[in-house]
């Protein structure tokens, strides 16, 4: 009887997932017997040293390259400067709700573990090579943000959300599990790269029929995902019903993990299929700019603008996933760290505003901000500015990268549609500032700042300033993290 052979697995290309997943699951643990039901913020910082831990455990590990788990894990530069973003947003997410949690009586300790995990599966979406891994990472992570989601418990709003966001999004997974279903009959293998080496062999069997069908299924559930129109409906009212820290981890953390899996599917497995992908893509990036930045239009309120802000936004991120080369990566990389910084530092300023049992998201709420807090108007102004592409902040940088990229890339066209997108978003970004600085100060509400909200928006607002005015380093690592055909 022959032995049975086990793949050799190198643990160390998986350290900061490791890290991050073990120091989750014990920290489960302490939280339950060793920290009272008075201090669980004890829990949160040390979630954020589990996080921070993790991103130094990756350092060594630049110049280190190669594939575990009979190459379904693969560790380059590439995916690990996601796994750095992604541990600060988990980090900046998590400081965020250190004060939110108990100012709204919600404060319980499996909250951090949980944005956690919700990283682990991020990290796991970009070192994914198999479509069977990219689909556990999707599920850790959207199992979390189920959870996470309903937080707020006994509002019914927050309920509502994730009873919606759990049967959409379990209505996607039908869709991916489907697709992978399909493709390995069509090809006969879920890995990324055989499915390359089978499409561009003439000798190989594949049904093109049943291939084509398997990745559009995959397409429809990494749009779901993504909130591409017209898979978006479900993002304003889950962002509204989510706790707000919980909203602005989702709007950058999903889309992050999201779109570098699809791009490795795009890149590594389906670059013979461009001619069915692109021409889809290129209709749903075009109708997702119009309709995310026409939605936001109409929006009185900040928490539902930003909403559909991610949505417009997201159309912007896939113009670089649609150019499908190394530096369509290097323009998503940039793309996604301004994107975060900048977004998550804007609903660092909502949570500042929002009172207990008080959710004050309407755009009057930020009437005379500038004469009762000078300092969180001017960072929202930035975080404003940037969001709309105004230099010289991070936002304008990435939507140039992106928007150059793409042009070369011979998509002119999307990015007409972009720049013209990106001038009707400056109304609605700018309504905010206006309110702001140009209108006298309505009712008694002060903002409550806190350590955790201060520093999480001299962060945000701080590096969205750097990386606009001083872009060349960020350029400069990101166009060192190479990403190659074959991945």
């Amino acid at each position: 009887m022959d032995s049975i052979q086990i793949p050799p697995v190198d643990f160390r290309l998986i350290a900061p997932l490791l890290v991050v997943t073990g120091w989750a699951m014990v920290l489960l643990l302490v939280d339950v017997f060793a920290i009272p039901a008075n201090r669980k913020k004890l829990t949160g910082y040390l979630a954020i040293a589990g996080l921070v831990v993790a991103g130094l455990v990756a350092i060594p590990l630049w110049d280190v390259s190669g594939s575990t788990f009979s190459n379904m894990l693969v560790l380059d530069r590439y995916s690990l400067i996601l796994t750095w973003i992604f541990l600060i947003i988990g980090a900046l997410s998590i400081t965020m709700a250190l004060d939110y949690l108990p100012r709204h009586g919600i404060e319980q300790g499996e909250f951090y573990p949980l944005i956690m995990f919700a990283v682990a599966g991020m990290i796991v979406m970009a070192q994914g090579t198999d479509l069977i891994v990219l689909f556990l990472g999707v599920e850790l992570l959207s199992i979390t943000l189920y959870i996470l989601t309903g937080f707020a418990y006994p509002r019914l709003t927050s309920e509502e959300a994730a009873m919606k966001y759990l049967v959409l999004g379990a209505f996607a997974a039908g869709f991916f599990i489907y697709g992978i279903a399909l493709t390995y009959g069509a090809v006969g293998t879920t890995n990324l790269a055989l499915i390359a080496e089978r499409l561009a062999d003439p000798a190989a069997e594949t049904n093109q029929l049943l291939l084509l069908a398997g990745a559009s299924l995959i397409l429809i559930a990494f749009a779901f995902k993504v909130a591409l129109v017209p898979f978006h409906m479900w993002t304003p009212d889950v962002y509204e019903g989510s706790p707000t820290p919980v909203a602005a981890f989702m709007s950058v953390g999903t889309k992050g993990a999201a779109f570098a899996g699809l791009l490795r599917i795009l890149v590594t497995a389906l670059p013979a299929l461009q001619p069915f992908w692109l021409p889809v893509l290129g209709v749903l990036a075009a109708l997702t700019m119009l309709i995310g930045n026409l939605g936001a239009l109409s929006q009185t309120n900040v928490k539902r603008m930003l909403a559909y802000s991610s949505i417009g936004h997201a159309g912007y991120i896939l113009l670089s996933i649609m150019v499908a080369s190394e530096r369509g990566a290097q323009a998503f990389l940039f793309y996604m760290l301004a994107y975060a910084l900048t977004n998550l530092g804007a609903f660092a300023v909502v949570i500042a505003l929002e009172q207990r049992s008080n959710a004050t998201w309407s755009l009057d709420d930020f009437t005379g901000l500038y004469k009762r807090q000078p300092l969180l108007a001017l960072a929202m102004a930035v975080f404003m500015f940037s969001l709309a592409g105004v230099p010289p902040t991070a936002g304008f940088m990435a939507k140039f990268y992106v928007f150059t990229t793409a042009y070369e890339g011979g998509l002119g066209w999307l990015v007409l549609i972009g720049v013209l997108t990106s001038a009707l978003a400056v109304f609605f970004y700018l309504r905010v500032v206006i309110r702001m600085f140009m209108h006298e100060p309505q009712g008694d509400l002060e903002p409550a700042l806190n350590r955790g909200l201060s520093t999480d928006i001299a962060i945000a607002g701080g590096l969205t300033l750097l990386f606009g005015i001083v872009p060349a380093p960020i350029i400069f690592l990101v166009e060192r993290s190479l990403v190659a055909a074959g991945g």
